[in-house]
């Protein structure tokens, strides 16, 4: 019985129907390759809407945005959560990230691959970068860094916030204060890094690191510190544990930190843009009516509204 291969090989040579046959043998392993990565993948609208759930990624011990208290998931991106549940008929199901070194680790980890240990990625991502220069950014060759991933529905604008002392600093006017002053701030976060660093590094010996911005209060509270400066949402949060005729929200500027301000908002796969829509218009809904800024508030956060909605 003649080879199977026989009328192959009569047309062609042995190196082509090797060739041949080794592209069928890389393609195989391809498609076994996308079907992995896509496995327990993140789901379409209606794909959603017909389980009855979604699944929402937020930022494990992350107050106040995403929490643990008493037992029960809270905070700020809990809420909005719910919300976006309630606006499509669904279930909430939450998935904690742990955050990468980058957020482009977060999106791989979270929603368009998987993590390397999990492979389960959710539905929706909150508290994702709404900034043009970041959805557009491109790698060494040209290509989008973030092809696989849809930005969307700023829900909220932030900022840097320093918190004082009244009775040692009555008013925090410009940064230079600092090189009289001590201040605090969690360790390795943008605002350690400006303290010491800005300004020919003037503020460096006068500023102190602590593992978090709840220590940072602490030593505070106790006048280790004449201030502390973080994100606005986490001082202001914090400022309702501590007397507040004594420890006052500044509203100086911040010269030389790159970024003052930038928005977040929420990000799914670039393939569910249905999906984006409805959420956007759930979003839409919470910041024009109020919601979302009385959601804000419960936690004793200062909300601004994203420009997107300032019309």
């Amino acid at each position: 019985m003649r080879n199977p291969y026989y009328l192959l090989i009569i047309y062609f040579d042995e190196q082509q129907v090797l060739n041949y046959f080794l592209s069928i043998k890389n393609s195989f392993f391809l498609v076994i390759g996308v079907l992995l990565t896509f496995n327990g993948s993140c789901r379409s609208l209606d794909d959603i809407v017909s389980s009855g759930k979604i699944n929402v990624a937020v930022y494990a011990d992350y107050p106040p945005f995403s929490f643990i208290d008493d037992d029960k998931a809270t905070g700020i991106d809990i809420d909005i959560a719910r919300k976006i549940a309630d606006g499509l008929g669904v279930k909430l199901e939450l998935t904690w990230m742990t955050p990468g070194e980058t957020t482009e680790d977060d999106f791989r980890n979270y929603l368009w691959k998987g993590h390397i240990i999990h492979r389960n990625k959710a539905d929706v991502m909150m508290r994702a970068p709404y900034d043009r220069a970041f959805s557009q950014k491109r790698d060494d060759v040209g290509l989008l860094v973030n092809e696989l991933v849809h930005m969307f529905a700023p829900y909220h604008r932030e900022s840097w916030q320093i918190i004082h002392n009244t009775q040692i600093l009555p008013k925090v006017e410009t940064m230079a204060m600092f090189q009289y002053h001590t201040i605090g701030a969690e360790i390795d976060s943008i605002p350690h890094f400006y303290l010491t660093s800005a300004f020919g590094g003037k503020l460096r010996e006068n500023t102190l690191h602590y593992s978090s911005n709840a220590k940072a209060f602490k030593a505070l509270e106790e006048s280790e510190v004449a201030a502390v400066m973080g994100i606005r949402s986490q001082i202001s949060y914090l400022s309702q544990f501590v007397d507040r005729n004594q420890f006052s929200l500044a509203t100086n500027a911040f010269p030389l930190i790159g970024k003052q301000k930038w928005d977040l908002g929420l990000a799914v796969f670039s393939d569910y843009r249905a999906l984006a829509y409805e959420i956007g218009d759930v979003i839409t809904h919470l910041v024009t009516s109020g919601e979302m800024e009385k959601i804000f508030q419960h936690y004793y956060v200062v909300y601004e509204m994203p420009p997107y909605y300032q019309h």
